[in-house]
Formats: C-alpha cells, structure tokens, sequence
C-alpha cells in the first residue's frame, strides 16, 4: 500500500497537466447560410443591380457570402466580372444535377464574395425539368450540404439568389429554397400593382412549398428627389408594406447604372458615390433584421 495521504493522491491527481485538447477552445458550431432571394417578377426594378451591391456590401463589412445567379441573362455574373468563357459549370449544371454547387462556385474579385454564375441554357431548364417531381426543390436539394454545414457552400453567411423577372420555376426554386425574400422596388407609377402580384405568389409558395418563407423587407430603388412621384410612391409602400419597406432608399445614380459595363460593383467603382453609400447602409439593416428575427 501506499504511504501517501489519500487527499495528498487526490490533490496529485487533480493537478496532472491539462491535455492539449483542455486546453482548446470551445468550438462553435457552424451556422448555416441566410438563404435571401432577390425577387420581383417586373423587369428593370434593380433586381441584380441589389444582389451585387448588397453581397459586396455585406462582404465588405466582414460576411462570407454567395451570390447565385437564376436569371438566364447571366447580368450578375457580368457584373461581377466573371468572364462567360470562364463559366465551366453554371446554375443549369447544378439544377439539372450534373455538377454540384461546389463545382459552380466562382471567387470573385471582391475579397469574401463568391458567385454561382448563370448561362443562356438556363432557359430552357423549365422544358427539360418541368415533368420531374421534385422540380421545385432543385436548388433547396443543391443547398441542402450548405444547410448542413458539411460541403455545398460550407462557411458562408449569406447565399443570395438573383432571381429572373418572372413568376416562373427559377422564381419558384429560390422561393422554395429561401428563408426569406427581398424584394427591391423601383420608384414608379406601377410599384404597388406588381407587389400585390408577388406577394400572393410569395403566401402560394408558403402554403404549399416553405410555409417558413417571410418577407425580409422591400428596397426602394432609383429614387429620384427631383421627381414628386417618387415621393408619392414611397409614401404608398410605406403605408401598405409598414415596417417591412427598409429605411435605407436607393438613388438613382450614374455610377451605379456604370459600373456593371466595368464588371465591377458600384462599390468597388465608386465608394464614395450616393449609391455606395446607399448599399453600405441597407447591409447594415440587413443584419440588424438577422439579428432581430434570431432572437425573435
């Protein structure tokens, strides 16, 4: 037997050196991406022109974000300066499940913006898919590792989806896919009547597709303070949309409507442009609604 003091093992023992894993700290479990379709079904509203800005936005403040580009014209891709030659898979390799969103994956020139780029068979794909159950859920299907945290889009924050200006099965798939939707809103005669349409196309998806689909917010864009239409228009959205229209307006701006031909964010063309600073500022409500329906 021993001749030291059981409490003298005890303290002996509980003073054995921390092992290297003690000594880790702890690990916080990876949260899956945002999931955000950009969406309105008229055309010339803003649509892409957010998608870019906003994700360059967010990932200027310190996301990790991916931008999938649903519109066949491929205007998000060209804009961020993806090259068409450059475009080996696209998002009709991925929801006619012959490439993985992985293999889609392009970085961009923005440092922590990553784009999934779109080409003109893109629209054909409701043709080739349209008979097939699960044609709604190609793109929720693609996510699902990014969902999981495990491959897929792994370690982004954002997934932002730039849908086609129409109600059709693209719009459906980011629908069916998202958390929420963002829909930007030009400041024009027409802006309510075409809201009313997709917001019964939105409660369509949720009652029957993702009953967990909200409204994140609606942008107003090409706000022009010369025009008093403009001002008639915001008024309007904000008494039928309340709190869901974004404080932050977007200008109609030169710089803004330039930068797409130079492939590159109004952000990166011009920072100190009205428009640049109007996308900084709408990220940071983004996040601030994140931050409120989190904790809601």
């Amino acid at each position: 037997m021993s001749d030291v003091p059981a409490s003298e093992q005890a303290s002996g023992e509980n003073s054995l050196p921390a092992s290297p894993a003690d000594l880790q700290p702890p690990v916080e479990p990876v949260r899956p991406p945002r999931i955000i379709a950009v969406a309105n079904q008229k055309g010339g509203v803003g649509k892409t022109t957010t998608a870019i800005n906003l994700g360059t936005a967010l990932a200027a403040i310190g996301d990790e974000v991916l931008i999938i580009d649903l519109d066949p014209q491929g205007n998000a891709s060209t804009g961020l300066g993806v090259d068409r030659r450059n475009r080996r898979y696209s998002t009709y390799d991925v929801l006619t499940g012959e490439a993985t969103l992985r293999d889609a994956i392009v970085q961009t020139a923005v440092p922590r913006l990553h784009i999934a780029p779109s080409t003109l068979d893109l629209s054909g794909l409701e043709l080739e898919i349209g008979q097939a159950r699960d044609r709604a859920f190609r793109l929720r299907n693609a996510l699902t590792p990014a969902n999981a945290a495990t491959g897929g889009a792994k370690g982004f924050h954002y997934v932002l989806v730039d849908c086609p200006p129409s109600l059709n099965l693209l719009t459906v798939n980011a629908m069916a896919a998202a958390h929420a939707i963002l829909v930007p809103l030009q400041c024009e005669f027409f802006a309510l009547e075409g809201l009313s349409q997709l917001l019964k196309t939105v409660e369509q998806v949720r009652d029957t597709l993702n009953p967990a689909l909200t409204i994140h917010g609606v942008v107003l864009t090409m706000y022009d303070s010369r025009n008093n239409l403009s001002a008639q228009v915001v008024a309007d959205v904000r008494e039928f949309m309340k709190d869901k229209v974004y404080d932050t307006i977007i200008p109609r701006n030169v710089r803004v409507s330039e930068a797409p031909s130079y492939g590159k964010p109004v952000l990166v063309y011009d920072l100190k442009c009205s428009g640049s600073e109007a996308y900084l500022r709408l990220a940071t409500e983004v996040i601030q609604r994140e931050k409120e329906l989190s904790v809601g």
